[in-house]
């Protein structure tokens, strides 16, 4: 093989290994712009349990209501159970059932009055606790059904930030106190999570 002929096989090889590498790098960028992946399993983080006590309070009345009504049905105020109105809320955490008790975070979300037959609620709230204890700022999402008048209810967490990432588990709670004149309410929560 003369110089001329092995320059230009030296050539074809190159310009082969270049057209495959350009290939193959297309290949891989566009596998990274998909938009998601599915990798195993494995447990990075030991799973915490936390218990949390405390008392929320909703106060409809007054001035400076916590929780005000945003919407309702055209039938609503026919209803006995209040079925079709929805409430905004920001209703402070204590630490005791005393209103002027420490204030360890606030219940921001919303419910709405979704039984026709009993009186029922449904709750998305975020349970954001600004005590030091709780690194200033985690949170608990809970979205669940509230059947009001049962003495003890069960509520669902599927979430949370902060402290509680990853968080699943379940808030027990009971009203200890309800005004049936303004509405006003304090309802004990005792919450068992599990989370990173």
């Amino acid at each position: 093989m003369g110089v001329v002929a092995a320059r230009v096989f030296l050539l074809q090889i190159l310009f082969i290994v270049a057209v495959v590498s350009k290939s193959i790098s297309h290949q891989i960028q566009a596998q990274k712009a998909d938009w998601s992946e599915t990798v195993p399993y494995q447990e990075q983080f030991h799973n915490k349990v936390t218990r949390l006590h405390f008392y929320f309070h909703d106060t409809v009345s007054g001035k400076n209501p916590t929780a005000i009504p945003i919407a309702q049905g055209s039938t609503t105020n026919q209803s006995s159970t209040m079925f079709g109105t929805l409430r905004m809320i920001d209703d402070p955490l204590t630490e005791g059932s005393d209103p002027s008790s420490k204030v360890v975070g606030r219940a921001q979300g919303m419910y709405g009055f979704s039984g026709q037959d009993q009186l029922s609620l449904i709750a998305v709230v975020s349970y954001v606790f600004t005590d030091e204890k709780l690194k200033n700022g985690s949170s608990l999402s809970l979205v669940s059904s509230n059947p009001i008048l049962n003495p003890v209810r069960e509520l669902a967490v599927v979430g949370g930030t902060g402290s509680f990432r990853f968080a699943s588990g379940f808030a027990q709670i009971k009203t200890v106190f309800f005004n049936l004149t303004s509405g006003d309410a304090i309802v004990e929560y005792n919450v068992t999570v599990v989370h990173y």
